[in-house]
């Protein structure tokens, strides 16, 4: 008889303005892999919030991952890695697209196990989607172009809505 693998919980940070195809990639690998993940909608109270405000952000996050059991969305204001201690997540996940994404993300990766013993876990992204970007998303939308091969249904509404309502 087979061993039951215990249940992981990793958290996937990020600011998700919007959600696309690329980080829904991610998290369904991580939650294939871990069972249990927390996807993180992180923001600077300091800052301006992005096209989307914090909670259409988590809304829009929820609907995209709707279809995945023992996946919940939250929101954070401080650290990734503060996020995770408080979701008491086993591991951060971090998608990866290109080399580049790899060293950026590297240097934290060390600064938050030495901080907090938290390791971090690289995700490729699939081929198909290395290319999409929040960004890319945004800039795509805002021209009318096509964004449905990009996000999710919901999203590509609530990106049409925002700028119809910026037209008039």
């Amino acid at each position: 008889m087979a061993t039951a693998r215990p249940s992981l919980r990793a958290l996937y940070p990020g600011s998700f303005d919007p959600i696309h195809f690329g980080h829904i990639d991610i998290i369904e690998q991580a939650h294939e892999l871990f069972g249990s993940v927390v996807v993180v909608v992180m923001y600077n109270p300091t800052k301006t919030s992005g096209l989307f405000a914090v909670d259409e952000r988590l809304e829009l996050a929820s609907a995209a991952t709707a279809h995945l059991e023992q996946v919940s969305v939250i929101s954070h204001a401080g650290l990734a890695v503060q996020a995770a201690e408080q979701a008491e997540a086993d591991f951060i996940v971090k998608g990866l697209r290109t080399a580049g994404d790899f060293e950026v993300e590297q240097q934290m990766a060390h600064n938050n196990q030495a901080v907090t013993g938290i390791r971090t876990v690289y995700l490729p992204s699939r081929p198909d989607l290395g290319y999409v970007s929040s960004r890319f998303v945004r800039e795509i939308a805002h021209y009318g172009g096509a964004i449905d091969h990009l996000v999710p249904a919901p999203v590509a509404g609530a990106l049409r809505r925002k700028h119809d309502a910026d037209q008039k």
